[in-house]
């Protein structure tokens, strides 16, 4: 008898060990269920219906009653258009010049905040002020900083619109966005610049290393995870450029395309068209593109980085 209630109470706090780990269980998948079915409903069921309306000859109604299966056609059509030829190739322009600006001004940044400078929490504010601004009031001014007769062109001398000009208008993006988003590259900069450790640099300092050699044998390569970071999310951004392109056309992507991006031809062919089959198809061949280019990256430098 003594050994039988030396067992149950033995079994005991097992059994009740294994119930308080199933109902901490419990408690950590309910608070995951929340914002995964926040992340289903926005995410992963459009991306779903957008997959399935690419199929069709979908209006503002739906289904063209008429036509209600079009299978590849979408995709043909989008891949046989020169417009959309011209989107993609102005946003892969504007993605190979405003990822290394952005890298390198916000790099330029994290380095003269993170060094011991008088005023560096002023100078740190007044980088990142930039990026909390309204993309829309930034653009709306610089708008008229460009205009012909702009700020811009009375210190050079010069009557050239920025963003009217078909040569000039994605550039004058490319510095613009540059500029805004520069202060939130200095953030991931500088908080990798602190993560590495000042051992290194007593090292260096022992060796008399000049800064320049310093900073392109120490810091620069111990950087590399942060270079990764920046260069897949902010690629990523740039790839799906809208507001400022819409801005400065007006919507038209005018002057003669030369600022009709890959986004703002989804807008135009969903809103102004109303051939949201197109659209559909259009955006997931964009998907595809940043998909492979995000892959790339992660095969090269991300590769890289592990070692």
């Amino acid at each position: 008898m003594a050994a039988a209630s030396d067992t149950i109470g033995a079994r005991t706090p097992r059994r009740s060990l294994l119930g308080a780990r199933a109902r901490e269980g419990l408690w950590g998948y309910a608070f995951v269920l929340v914002p995964m079915a926040v992340f289903g409903i926005f995410f992963i069921y459009p991306f779903g219906y957008a997959v399935y309306i690419s199929f069709y000859k979908w209006g503002i109604l739906g289904k063209d009653p008429t036509n209600t299966v079009a299978g590849l056609h979408n995709y043909r059509a989008v891949l046989h258009d020169p417009i959309f030829h011209t989107a993609i190739k102005n946003t892969l322009e504007y993605a190979a010049g405003v990822v290394p600006l952005e890298m390198a001004l916000g790099l330029s940044m994290a380095l003269i905040v993170n060094a011991g400078i008088r005023g560096r929490a002023f100078f740190r504010a007044a980088f990142y002020f930039p990026s909390i601004a309204s993309s829309v009031a930034i653009t709306t001014i610089a708008i008229y900083l460009l205009n012909s007769d702009g700020l811009l062109n009375r210190l050079i001398g010069s009557h050239t619109p920025w963003f009217t000009t078909a040569s000039s208008a994605i550039w004058a993006i490319v510095g613009l966005n540059a500029w805004t988003t520069a202060g939130t590259v200095m953030l991931f900069y500088l908080a990798a610049l602190q993560s590495i450790p000042t051992d290194v640099y007593e090292a260096a300092a022992i060796d008399n290393t000049r800064t320049w050699r310093t900073f392109w044998k120490i810091t620069f390569p111990l950087l590399r995870p942060a270079h990764f970071f920046v260069l897949v999310i902010f690629g990523i951004g740039a790839l799906k450029i809208f507001d400022q392109a819409y801005i400065v056309s007006g919507g038209g992507g005018g002057p003669n395309y030369a600022t009709t991006t890959a986004v703002l031809y989804i807008y135009r062919e969903a809103f102004s068209s109303f051939d949201f089959g197109i659209a559909a198809a259009a955006g997931m061949v964009l998907f595809v593109i940043i998909f492979s280019l995000t892959a790339l990256q992660w095969a090269t430098i991300g590769r890289t980085r592990k070692l």
